[in-house]
Formats: C-alpha cells, structure tokens, sequence
C-alpha cells in the first residue's frame, strides 16, 4: 500500500524515469523503507499518509543499483540509476532530511499532511538535530503552501535545467525549519 501510495505522489515528477507504472510500483514497494518513516493509519488501519526521513543510517527511499537492475534489467537499471543520482539529496550531521510526504487521494484535506510535518519535526527534536530539511518543486504550489504554514523557510532554489523535461519541474527550493 505505501508503494502505491509513494508512486501517486511522485508519479508526475518520477514517471518518465520509472515508467511503465507496473515496474515502478514494484520498485516502490521493493525500496521503501519503513523504520524511516512515520505513518499516519485510520482506526481501521488503512495507510492515510506517511512522510519520510533520511539520515545517514539510511532512509525511506533506500535502495541500490542492483534494485533498479533486478526491475528493469542491466541497461533499464543503470540509466535510471544515473539519472536517479540528479536528484540525491545529501544530509547533514544536525539536521533530519525530509525524504518524501505524501497523503492518500481520500484523506486529503483533513490535516493529515499538517500532523505528519509535525510529527517529523518531533522525531528530529528527539534525536537532537537543529532543524528539519525539505525541498519543493515548483509545480506543487500546495505542498510548499503547507511548509509555509508549517515554519518552513525558503533558504535556497536550484534548476533543473535541461532535465526539467524528464522531471517536469523546472525548480526546486530547499526549505528549513528551526527547531
């Protein structure tokens, strides 16, 4: 459920590199690493929402080449892999990085979203860090809205540049919030 859940939010910004649908949900599933993510779950039970964390103990999005390769084959994989590398993130020893948030089509809207950044930033209160890191593209004004009110601050921007065509996004901000 997470892996579809992931591939729903990301499928717009990682679609052409993933593609077709079927493989990327099977990476998704095959990479995604709970014990780096805090999920919010209806009383039932059900998935609503996780958000993700990265640190150098690993992250919810953590897996090698070899995953992309036993995907999408030797050639599928290391394309994908080297394009994949464009958008690594790396992470600093007093700060959580953010790695991926994302809330089910149904539960949107109630706040889910919200709690989860709170919750984030809790977890990084917890382990000592000083603040809680994030990037945002330019084609989610939504997301970056919710940081905004959330206590994130802009603090830089980069470009895709001719990679905005295989992403769809042209930039991204990093964002930061103090803790």
């Amino acid at each position: 459920m997470a892996g579809r859940l992931f591939w729903q939010a990301f499928r717009g910004k990682l679609g052409k590199v993933l593609a077709p649908e079927v493989k990327a949900l099977q990476l998704c599933e095959r990479l995604l690493n709970p014990e780096f993510a805090l999920s919010a779950l209806a009383e039932d039970g059900e998935l609503l929402g996780m958000a993700g964390f990265k640190t150098s103990e690993g992250a919810l999005v953590d897996g090698t080449l070899d995953d992309l390769r036993s995907v999408y084959g030797l050639w599928g994989g290391f394309w994908r892999g080297f394009v994949l590398d464009l958008l690594e993130r790396e992470t600093s020893p007093d700060q959580l990085l953010m790695d991926g948030i994302f809330v089910s089509a149904n539960a949107r809207g109630q706040g889910i979203g919200r709690a989860l950044l709170e919750a984030v930033c809790e977890e990084a209160t917890q382990q000592g860090l000083s603040s809680v890191r994030l990037d945002v593209i330019d084609t989610n004004p939504r997301a970056r809205a919710l940081y905004e009110r959330a206590g994130f601050e802009a603090v830089s921007t980069e470009q895709t540049g001719p990679f905005k065509h295989l992403f769809g996004f042209s930039e991204a901000t990093r964002m930061e919030r103090q803790l």
